[in-house]
Formats: structure tokens, C-alpha cells, sequence
């Protein structure tokens, strides 16, 4: 049987289709390539270009492979762009997640693994690690598009022979230790990808938005999770679900959080330089502080993390720009040489 996995050409998506490709798995990756790239993924799996509704290659998907299991990563992810244009992130995480649930429905397609966010919790109650069982209210239409993705899921598990786990991801960061894959979209807004990208010269600065969050330092705390800890809670889902397992909902994090202040100092401390930042006001949709209990996917789904340090998250993540800083020069040069061939 084989895995789909929509937005597979991304950041975590390609990750995800790496970690499956080890572990031996038939693969086939959906992407219409809006922020991902094609040179990301696994050279053994299959590749389809289009839109995660496009109802036409789903089923052109459907009947070509064996699909047992979806993993649904396609999506947007900016906190401050749902904001602003909240309508388009309804219609690209809610609307079209909804069409890829009826299609994998009327497939008879039983698995599904799905990318959700902390967001659904916005700022909770609790100051303790947040537990799955907490009050939902998204601050952001981001947050609440993932929600409704979730409730949508657990409507059509109660209707129909269809099982899902649903992963809450916190703040993902860091690159494959390997070297194959890493964040590499022009503008990503993740915080280590911005400070390693200024700390190797990418960008002129930081910007810190928001400096008086009730936290030991003023800044927002998150908790930071190794992309490949994140894909391996995937793997852990997946099995969990061909042996039977029931819906699920469960959070991807570490339990410990590290302020925005605290993550520019590991920055600075991992690489040797300082950088520019700059200090705004806080940003509509920021959450104050956010740190897992991760409890569920460690005895439900029998998940260990094995990258649970900063400074590694850190180091994997700047390895990656300085190779995406070598792959870019090459391929300037690359063009060069051709344009000059071609003018000969």
C-alpha cells in the first residue's frame, strides 16, 4: 500500500516523504508547488502537480496507486497573513481540506494523519503545559481554520469507516540532519529560520514584535520541536492507525519553552556573531506563551524525541542555510554558463 502526503514538496512535507522513503514505504506526494520545490523530495517518490481539491487528480492518484493513508500537510501557516486575509485561509485549509476528506471518504481510503497547530488553544488558561483536553479559542484565523478542519475530521470518523489522528504541532524548527531537505521558502516567517538567515548575512535584521508579553523577558515563548522529531510523531501516527488505532488528537512539542529573546541569544551562541534586531509593537493573532504537554503522543503513539536541544535545532537549521547559500551560487552559475552557451 502506498502513503499520500499533500503538500509534500514543502518544508515538514519533505521531511515527511524522506522519513517514509527510510523507513520503506510506497510514497506519492501531491503538491502544486506554490511554496515548495520539486528538488526537495526523495527521487523514489511519485510526483503529481496539483491543487489538494482538484477532485480530477485525486482520482487520477486514486486509481494509478494503492492508497491506504493520507498525510495532509498542504496548507498556509502565516499567523499575521490570516489577519489580514483570513477568507483565503478558509478556503485553503478548511474548504479544501474538506474536499480531500469526501474524496479519501468515497476512495474508501481509512487513514488520515493530519497537520494541525497549538493555534487551536490561542493563549490558554492553563500557565501549566497545554493538554489536548483545554479550551479551544484561536486567536487567529489561521488557528481557527485548523480547527475546523479538526472538528470536520472527527465528524467524518463518527459517520464513516474512517480514522484520523490529528497532530498539534508547536514551533517547528531545525533541518534533516542528513542534509536533503531543509526550510527553504524565499520570506519564511518561522523566528530560527529569520535568525539564521541574518546571522549568515541573508537578511539585514530581526524584527521582535512585542516586547511587553507578561514572560520573564517580555517576549512571546514558544515551544520549538526538530522537524525530524515532528515526522517521526508521523510515522508513529501512521503505524498507529493500520493496527487499529482510534481518532486521536495529540500535541508535537517538548514541554519546555524558550522566549523569542532566548532563541536569538542561541542563535548568536551557535553560530559566533551577532546580528541586528530590531524591537515593534506585538502582532494581531500572537498567542503570549505556548508549551506542550505532550503526554498522548508519547504513550498513544509511542513517540520519543531524539533531537530535543536547541543548539541542535539551531545548528542542523544554519548547516542548512549555509547549503542553500552553495546550491543558490551554484545555481546562479549554472544559469550564467547556460546563457552564455546559448548566445554563442
Amino acid at each position: 500500500m502506498a502513503v499520500l502526503v499533500t503538500g509534500g514538496a514543502g518544508y515538514i512535507g519533505s521531511h515527511m516523504v524522506w522519513a517514509l522513503v527510510d523507513a520503506g514505504q510506497d510514497v506519492v506526494v501531491l503538491d502544486r508547488l506554490s511554496t515548495g520545490f520539486r528538488w526537495a523530495l526523495a527521487p523514489e517518490a511519485r510526483f503529481y502537480l496539483g491543487d489538494v481539491a482538484d477532485r480530477t487528480v485525486l482520482s487520477q492518484i486514486f486509481t494509478e496507486n494503492r492508497i491506504d493513508a493520507i498525510i495532509h500537510f498542504a496548507g498556509s501557516i502565516i499567523v499575521p497573513e490570516s489577519v489580514a486575509d483570513p477568507l483565503s485561509y478558509y478556503e485553503n485549509n478548511t474548504a479544501k481540506t474538506r474536499e480531500l476528506i469526501a474524496a479519501a471518504v468515497e476512495a474508501g481510503i481509512q487513514h488520515f494523519v493530519f497537520s494541525s497547530t497549538a493555534a487551536v488553544y490561542g493563549t490558554p488558561d492553563d500557565p501549566l503545559p497545554v493538554r489536548e483536553t483545554a479550551s479551544l479559542h484561536p486567536e487567529s484565523p489561521y488557528g481557527m481554520s485548523k480547527l475546523m478542519s479538526e472538528i470536520m475530521l472527527r465528524d467524518a470518523a463518527n459517520a464513516h469507516n474512517f480514522r484520523y489522528v490529528a497532530l498539534r504541532y508547536f514551533n517547528v524548527a531545525g533541518a534533516d540532519p542528513r542534509g536533503r531537505t531543509g526550510q527553504s521558502t524565499a520570506g519564511a516567517t518561522h523566528l530560527i529560520k529569520v535568525a539564521c538567515e541574518a546571522a549568515l548575512g541573508k537578511r539585514l535584521k530581526v524584527d521582535v514584535y512585542g516586547t511587553d508579553y507578561p514572560t520573564a523577558d517580555g517576549t512571546g515563548v514558544r515551544d520549538y520541536i526538530h522537524v525530524s522529531d515532528l515526522v517521526a510523531a508521523h510515522l508513529k501516527a501512521l503505524e498507529y492507525l493500520r493496527d487499529g488505532g482510534e481518532p486521536l488528537v495529540a500535541n508535537c512539542g517538548y514541554g519546555e519553552g524558550y522566549s523569542v529573546l532566548q532563541v536569538l541569544q542561541a542563535v548568536k551562541r551557535v553560530h559566533g556573531r551577532e546580528f541586528q534586531i530590531d524591537y515593534s509593537a506585538r502582532r494581531a493573532g500572537d498567542a503570549v506563551s505556548v508549551v506542550a504537554d505532550s503526554t498522548i503522543a508519547r504513550q498513544r503513539l509511542d513517540w520519543t524525541p531524539a533531537f530535543d536541544d536547541l543548539d541542535l535545532i539551531v545548528g542542523t537549521a544554519l548547516d542548512w542555510e549555509r547549503h542553500l547559500a552553495r546550491k543558490n551560487s551554484y545555481d546562479i552559475d549554472e544559469i550564467q554558463r547556460l546563457l552564455v552557451s546559448a548566445h554563442r
